[in-house]
């Protein structure tokens, strides 16, 4: 098996470990158990659990803003584009498996300890608020309605996660409808 197709292996079997029981709870054998990967080419390829988690978390971020932007892309009203983010999340809310943000979790595991992680989180998180400013900017709003857009966002992601329920993002969208209608 070559280095790439053993590498996506690996960040595949950490991706649905770390994602669906935690980092901390999983081990690197765990990892190499589930990739098929033997844990001497695993370590070649991430010689530290932290690398792993910060491979794991930037593959992450691309699939998930991609999938994001994929279906935003589909309304072709620059403000139905903004609520369409928030249909997005619903969608995502109520897939199998969801746990909540991946970089919250993640961030509330290791943040507070490792920086490889932190700047991940932030990174992703930086990205997704850009992304909305960029929506904002697109309709032609003030740009001062980003950052609570992403609030909402941010919350409902946050209390979708705990309650293991769609309707955080349905309120959240409401709530992004009247704060448009009101500026």
């Amino acid at each position: 098996m070559d280095s790439a197709t053993a590498r996506e292996r690996v960040l595949d079997a950490a991706e649905e470990l770390f994602y669906g029981r935690g980092i901390q709870t999983v081990g690197m054998d765990e990892v190499r158990g589930a990739s098929g990967v033997s844990l001497k080419r695993l370590y070649q390829l991430f010689p530290a659990k932290e690398q792993l988690v910060e491979a794991y978390l930037e593959r992450r971020d691309g699939r998930w803003r991609g999938r994001l932007a994929a279906h935003v892309e589909r309304e072709e009203d620059p403000e139905r584009r903004i609520l369409a983010v928030f249909d997005w999340l619903e969608g995502w809310f109520g897939e199998e498996g969801f746990r909540g943000c991946a970089w919250i979790n993640s961030y509330g595991e290791l943040g507070a300890t490792s920086s490889l992680v932190a700047a991940q989180v932030r990174a992703h998180k930086r990205a997704f608020g850009d992304y909305l400013a960029s929506l904002v900017a697109a309709a032609g709003r003030p740009a001062a309605l980003a950052g609570p857009l992403f609030l909402l966002a941010e919350g409902a992601m946050v209390t979708a996660g705990i309650t293991s329920s769609t309707q955080p993002a349905a309120e959240a969208r409401e709530a992004a409808r009247l704060l448009l209608e009101s500026r």
